[in-house]
């Protein structure tokens, strides 16, 4: 009797290790692809149109060195970044371009995840206004990319590099055409409250009751704008400009990279290209200021994968994708290494805008919310103000006014 039930007690264990067997064999011939298959990352990244040759070569190198991680590519405009996270940021793209006046905005709304991983090398290897407009409240969000700011364009047979170096002697030697009475004009002489000692919305334009320009600075500026009315040297353009600069009736003109395709067949070898000219805004020469603007990479706040994502930010903001964006895009680098290369050096236009990227040159665009209340208030002044519409004693009045709209909340 014992032997028999021993008998089938070994025979019940040897189905049963047989059973147990069979399972962990099931478990370990299929585990493996089950995990290859939910490592894989799946991520969507934004970029503009135009730079299509640049971010589909760095994307094919990005996959290639880290294969468990996948790409999706949509060419849309950055500058709607705010707008298109606002309407669906599930749908939104885990990694996006966008311009640094939005940091604000997308970080108080609670679009941006931090850049907690990358933050201390971007600051070592970016300039650093292109890591001011990365951060906002002390936190760095962003990864730059690239950087805008105007320049001064001038036809060199009609103005020389002497001629060029303040405001005076180009409107003495030759004609300066620019807006100053039409809408526009707040973002080209925004800036002069800088050059004045003056600041917009705090140190580092993230503070909406920071702005200071209605005392004897801001004043000065006034009176600067007023007197171009009557400046033979200079000439009220806006969308005449290009057709001025070509025919000769202009000799010098601001604007950013985005005209340089267009001035250039204009002018052909005859298109010199400068930082801006000092100007006197009534106690000497001070170098002209003007806004910059930060290209940045930004990752979403409630992206899958943040790991990845934050590595892909990280990796198109490398001097590898900045040489080929500047190779192929043609947009300027924030990079220390890159913009001292060789390539760079040797091109007047990213030369020009290397040189008004340093500070006191230019300061980046103010990335507080409330910067959307200062655009039309500064341009009702500065057009009113040309045109003599605004007595000098009614200047400071005037800016204490506007000093109290750029102070509105903006949701």
């Amino acid at each position: 009797m014992k032997s028999v039930m021993k008998a089938n007690v070994l025979a019940m264990t040897t189905v049963m290790l047989a059973s147990t067997a069979a399972s962990l064999m099931t478990v370990t011939i299929n585990t493996p692809t089950a995990n290859a298959a939910s490592k894989v990352q799946k991520l969507k990244l934004w970029v503009d149109t135009d730079t299509k040759p640049t971010y589909t070569a760095a994307i094919a190198n990005f996959e290639k060195a880290n294969p468990k991680i996948k790409v999706t590519i949509k060419y849309t405009n950055s500058t709607d970044a705010l707008k298109n996270l606002q309407k669906d940021p599930a749908a939104a793209a885990d990694v996006f371009m966008f311009p640094h006046d939005q940091i604000g905005s997308l970080a108080a709304q609670g679009l941006l995840y931090q850049n907690t991983k990358y933050a201390k090398t971007l600051k070592k290897s970016q300039i650093a206004s292109a890591m001011k407009g990365a951060s906002y409240k002390g936190k760095t969000y962003g990864y730059p990319y690239g950087i805008e700011t105007q320049v001064l364009y001038y036809n060199k047979t009609q103005l020389t590099t002497n001629d060029i170096k303040s405001w005076t002697s180009i409107t003495t030697k030759g004609k300066m055409g620019s807006n100053l009475g039409a809408a526009g004009a707040n973002y080209i002489y925004g800036p002069l409250f800088y050059t004045a000692g003056d600041t917009l919305y705090g140190k580092n334009g993230e503070k909406a009751k920071g702005t200071n320009i209605d005392n004897k600075k801001g004043v000065s500026v006034l009176k600067w704008i007023k007197a171009q009315k009557n400046n033979a040297g200079f000439v009220q353009t806006s969308a005449d400009t290009l057709n001025l600069l070509q025919s000769g009736k202009i000799s010098a003109t601001l604007s950013g990279p985005w005209s340089y395709n267009d001035y250039s067949k204009a002018l052909g070898d005859k298109l010199g290209i400068a930082p801006y000219p000092t100007v006197d805004l009534g106690k000497g020469e001070k170098q002209m200021q003007a806004f910059s603007g930060i290209k940045l990479f930004g990752v979403k706040q409630d992206t899958k994968y943040p790991l990845a994502a934050m590595k892909l930010a990280n990796y198109l903001t490398s001097d590898a994708v900045q040489k080929l964006g500047f190779e192929n895009s043609h947009y300027i680098p924030t990079s220390k290494a890159v913009q001292k290369s060789t390539e760079i050096q040797n091109d007047a236009l990213a030369k020009a805008v290397v040189e008004m990227s340093q500070t006191g040159y230019s300061t980046p665009m103010p990335k507080s919310p409330a910067m959307a209340n200062f655009w039309a208030s500064a341009d009702a002044i500065f057009n009113d103000t040309y045109k003599g519409k605004i007595s000098d004693k009614q200047m400071l009045p005037k800016l204490t006014k506007m000093v109290k709209q750029a102070a509105k909340s903006v949701k």
